[in-house]
């Protein structure tokens, strides 16, 4: 070999080692980067750690241990593995140097919606090859099923069903549930009705319940129903805007709570399942529906939030209604949902724009100020619901018309309803006919612009019911909605003057 070849050999041979070293090094700290140890080095949440070895991925009969970067990475060897560790890697590296982790809200990132932007389908199923191990339930077989048919056309995650798989938490429940979950040892039980003789605010009392449910007199009155196109975030469904008048009525003061829920749910619970093609049949009221009431739901319906004063939520539409019978039956008196028109003109309380407090969407997108102390919308609710004492009523002294959770009115929904009422038109009831119901109010997880008097929605019963294998569906539970519960309007008895 002449002199000529012997330095870039040389370079060469000196180029393969570093290279060869440089990989060896890459490969190390690559390794290193997705023990767990590394993991939590930057994850610097509370109880990541002890919730994880509380789990069934740390704390199983197989002493099988499943490490953070099996469930937050998509599978290893895929192109979209490396990816994602690379984008998630400098994204936790920067949050550690620039976050104050008092300042983080560790609660909202126990939640489902955060959790699906976190964890990969595709991991859990690398790992969970058989579905249908040695010993799985029935009701597991019918889900995983469901789950095996249905995955691609209704986009569903492991995780919707098995939230506590990786981090334990004690406030979920993946079962059905049993037993009322309230305690009325200490709860006064009522023995008799509030006499009401006039207009007035009362208290509705339910004989042999602990459930109290303060009703507030709302003056009739007419108003302008929808929004003027020049409002912010306004949608077409707002308009065109007309003149309404409705007559009085009784409204309950808040969100229909779960101390109040579970009293109906405890003496109307069943087994047994409605047609609610039935129910309309017999006009939404028969009386075969007095003696029937919910079944068990699967979980915690309160998703861990928190019950008593809490609006109670995840109930079907039909369910709603089913407790406004059940208390109609209970008191004498004739409770329902509000129509639309009632529900807006409540909301309203004598205002005229965008909410029934001074302000605009676009101020309250940033700031909190105003709008925090009568509205629980994304920017102060911590993605869950609240209390009513967090917020103050608006001018007829009801609570929470705007935001925590939508709320039911008897209405079907239209997407031009506005425009088939008449002006001057006196207690609208909405379509004849329809597939969804009206949904008003926006809810916790809400932008400003949502949680307007005049915004309007729907429900989305399909949608909403994504995860439930039960066949036939539950006519009584939703499993892929939180933020819906409803309030109860009472007519005035007849005899009662209302001027």
């Amino acid at each position: 070999m002449g002199k000529k070849y012997r330095k870039p050999l040389l370079f060469c041979l000196l180029g393969l080692v570093v290279g060869f070293g440089l990989a060896l090094l890459s490969n190390y700290f690559y390794d290193k980067s997705s023990t767990n140890e590394s993991c939590m080095a930057c994850h610097f949440h509370p109880d990541a750690a002890d919730s994880w070895k509380q789990s069934h991925h740390y704390n199983n009969p197989s002493g099988t241990k499943t490490d953070c970067v099996a469930c937050h990475l998509p599978p290893e060897g895929t192109f979209a593995h490396f990816t994602a560790k690379a984008r998630t890697g400098m994204k936790d590296v920067w949050s550690a140097m620039t976050k104050k982790k008092e300042d983080i809200d560790w609660e909202s990132k126990k939640e489902l919606e955060y959790a699906t932007r976190i964890v990969y389908n595709a991991s859990c199923l690398e790992c969970h090859v058989n579905l249908y191990p040695t010993g799985i339930s029935d009701e597991g077989i019918v889900a995983h099923l469901y789950y095996d048919e249905n995955a691609k056309k209704l986009d569903l995650q492991c995780i919707s069903c098995h939230l506590d798989a990786g981090h334990f938490n004690p406030n979920y429940s993946h079962s059905k549930m049993t037993g009322v979950p309230v305690s009325t040892a200490n709860a006064e039980i009522y023995t008799s009705l509030p006499e009401v003789t006039s207009f007035e605010n009362f208290t509705e009392t339910v004989p042999g319940t602990s459930a109290a449910i303060r009703m507030v007199a709302v003056p009739g009155g007419k108003f302008t129903i929808g929004s003027p196109e020049s409002e912010k975030n306004r949608a077409a469904n707002e308009g065109p805007q007309k003149q309404i008048e409705v007559s009085p009525f009784f409204m309950s003061e808040v969100e229909i709570t779960w101390d109040q829920y579970w009293a109906f749910y405890g003496e109307t619970m069943s087994e047994g399942r409605i047609d609610p093609d039935v129910v309309r049949a017999h006009n939404a009221r028969p009386d075969i529906d007095a003696v029937s009431g919910p079944t068990p739901p699967f979980g915690n319906p309160d998703q861990g939030w928190g019950m008593g004063d809490r609006p109670a939520l995840t109930m079907t539409h039909y369910a709603a209604e089913t407790f406004c019978r059940w208390l109609s039956l209970r008191t004498g008196r004739n409770y329902r949902l509000p129509t639309e028109a009632e529900w807006e003109y409540a909301a309203r309380g004598g205002s005229d724009g965008p909410y029934f407090f001074d302000g605009n969407p676009k101020k309250f997108a940033k700031d909190t100020t105003v709008i925090g102390g009568y509205v629980i919308y994304s920017l102060n609710s911590k993605n869950r619901t609240q209390e009513p004492s967090k917020v103050k009523a608006n001018p007829f002294g009801l609570k929470n018309m705007l935001g925590n959770v939508m709320e039911y009115c008897s209405d079907w929904y239209a997407e031009d309803a506005y425009a088939q009422l008449r002006d001057g038109e006196k207690d609208p009831q909405g379509p004849a006919t329809g597939t969804e119901h009206v949904v008003r109010g926006g809810f916790y997880a809400d932008a400003a612009g949502r949680v307007r008097s005049a915004s309007r929605d729907h429900t989305r019963h399909d949608d909403w019911l994504r995860t439930d294998p039960q066949i036939p569906k539950s006519i009584w539970w939703y499993s892929d909605v939180k933020g819906i519960g409803f309030r109860v309007v009472c007519d005035v008895p007849e005899g009662i003057d209302t001027n």
